[in-house]
């Protein structure tokens, strides 16, 4: 039996989304930007796409931009409203444990002359809204915070956020990629500027997502080439992959209420059980969290041991974001938690999805202590510390 509890990382695709994309592979292939019928139809089924998952955020369509993901988002969005709003100021502020599409253009950047601002969080990860207040002043043109991060599902007061962005004329981003059709968002209700989101998290298609862009928000684009997606980002569109994502979003924001009740009772017993371990701590607000996430730290183990060891007993799970699990480097969003570099190694990420039931949990919560009992057993860090 192969359990799958690596949501956050990517998750399979539906077969109805399948279902949904095979007429634009086959039958509606035309380019979107062609004036015959082959055209006319791939836009139509692309502008109704368009049409929902705006629906979703409460936004309209034509601040619907589609890219490749979550990564070319984040980039858009910061490069995109730093290069354009330059004569205006050259600071930004981001918290010290978004992920690393955010945190590696924020260091371009910083190359490129911009000043930017890392808000520390608490030991729950959450920003301290006094030290956003006062961290802005008159040159910053732009605030970054994720909705929820991505390794300890923590969610941050994104409306509080916006709030003050919008009192203060700033431009305010935010990455959903982890709670787009999981949690609710409405752009005008929380003053959100621009959001980045990605399809294959939320079981469509790898490759496809989209920028929210508010209406008369300063921005440039990075790719140039025919003016696509209102100018914003050239690019022949996806048509099978929008429209494959849009039937994503549409299932998932139906069954969304539904399944985050089911998934806390199944998120609630995994992280009991795992606190009954001795040297086990949990990672991230247990209030404010998404309703899939388990991230748990154990003295004296190593993380990509337990990962590997897991996968032998055919659970996936991950020990940290899956895009950065092959760096040696500690989880930067645990040491900024106050973790020890040595006790954030020993991090396990669990995050649960639609197949996951009560049998998948009782399984975990069989087989982990006891792989983290004979990894101790071999830990040099025992000797030292005396922990078992």
């Amino acid at each position: 039996m192969k359990i799958y509890m690596d949501h956050s990382a990517t998750t399979p695709v539906r077969k109805e989304v399948v279902k949904a994309m095979e007429p634009l592979f086959l039958r509606k292939f035309g380019n979107a930007s062609s004036i015959h019928s082959f055209g006319k139809e791939a836009r139509e089924e692309m502008e109704e796409s368009r049409k929902k998952i705006a629906r979703i955020i409460n936004a309209e369509p034509n601040e619907i931009i589609f890219t490749s993901g979550g990564t070319e988002s984040d980039n858009l969005a910061l490069k995109g409203i730093a290069f354009a709003n330059k004569e205006k100021g050259n600071h930004i502020i981001a918290s010290k444990m978004e992920h690393d599409a955010i945190l590696n253009t924020c260091k371009y950047l910083e190359k490129q002359g911009f000043k930017i601002t890392y808000l520390n969080v608490n030991s729950e990860g959450i920003i301290n809204l006094n030290e956003l207040k006062k961290s802005i002043n008159d040159k910053t043109i732009l605030v970054s915070i994720m909705h929820a991060n991505n390794e300890i599902g923590t969610i941050q007061p994104i409306e509080e956020i916006g709030k003050i962005c919008s009192n203060k004329g700033i431009y305010f981003h935010t990455d959903v990629v982890q709670t787009f059709c999981k949690e609710k968002i409405d752009v005008k209700t929380m003053n959100i500027s621009l959001l980045s989101a990605s399809s294959h998290k939320i079981y469509g298609p790898k490759g496809v997502g989209f920028m929210y862009v508010k209406k008369g928000t300063k921005i440039i684009s990075l790719l140039h080439g025919g003016g696509h997606e209102f100018g914003i980002r050239s690019g022949t569109e996806n048509i099978p992959g929008i429209v494959g994502f849009a039937k994503a979003a549409e299932i998932a924001n139906k069954e969304m209420a539904k399944e985050n009740a089911r998934l806390k009772k199944l998120r609630d017993k995994i992280i009991k059980e795992l606190l009954k371990i001795k040297d086990s701590r949990l990672n991230g607000s247990m209030k404010n969290r998404l309703s899939n996430n388990i991230n748990m730290s154990f003295r004296a183990v190593e993380g990509e041991s337990l990962i590997l060891s897991l996968d032998a007993e055919g659970i996936a799970a991950s020990t940290g974001s899956a895009c950065s699990s092959r760096s040696l480097e500690p989880s930067h969003v645990l040491v900024s938690l106050g973790l020890k570099p040595i006790d954030a190694h020993g991090s396990l990420r669990l995050t649960l999805g639609k197949d996951n039931n009560d049998k998948d949990v009782k399984e975990v919560i069989n087989k982990v202590p006891k792989i983290i009992k004979r990894l101790r057993m071999f830990s040099p860090k025992l000797n030292i510390e005396g922990i078992c």
